[in-house]
């Protein structure tokens, strides 16, 4: 065959499959993504935003949401290192008082171990240091101190709790 029958048979090929390309059937739409469940559900973390249900179970963190609130509130005057809202745990950062002119600072950490208000289900822990010259010594803190945080921290939860169970 020579090269002038080869062009025209090869173009009308070429015309007929680019026509057959363009057919009239429509594809198909592509299915749905099924919706995809997030890690903390569909309302993504709800720390601070109770429903009526959750502010009877306390919220759906992995301790009592009102001690949680109770605690940071109470402890709003120290700077926090870490807090895990899963965990229940709590850790402030070194605090000298205004009253100590420097030479003495405290660091707490605060565990909540349950789900319900109960006065057993939150344990602070006070670490204390006198300064000694430039350096930082370990100090025996006082276990009443530990004990009082406790108590405020259960007396503001309590009052957090009447507050959201009030009747509206």
């Amino acid at each position: 065959m020579n090269w002038s029958l080869k062009m025209p048979t090869a173009g009308a090929v070429g015309l007929a499959l680019g026509l057959a390309a363009c057919g009239i059937v429509e594809p198909a739409p592509p299915a749905p993504e099924p919706v995809k469940q997030g890690l903390f559900g569909p309302g993504g973390i709800p720390l601070f935003q109770l429903n009526q249900q959750d502010r009877r179970a306390g919220g759906e963190i992995g301790v009592n949401a009102f001690l949680w609130r109770a605690t940071l509130d109470t402890l709003s005057f120290m700077p926090l290192a870490s807090a895990d809202p899963f965990g229940g745990v709590i850790i402030t950062d070194w605090y000298a008082l205004p009253t100590t002119s420097g030479n003495e600072r405290f660091k707490l950490n605060v565990l909540i171990k349950d789900q319900r208000l109960r006065s057993d289900a939150v344990k602070v822990t006070v670490f204390r240091q006198e300064r000694a010259g430039v350096e930082w010594r370990d100090a025996g803190a006082n276990t009443a101190t530990g004990t009082e945080l406790e108590n405020a921290i259960l007396t503001r939860a309590r009052q957090m709790w009447l507050d959201a169970n009030a009747a509206p």
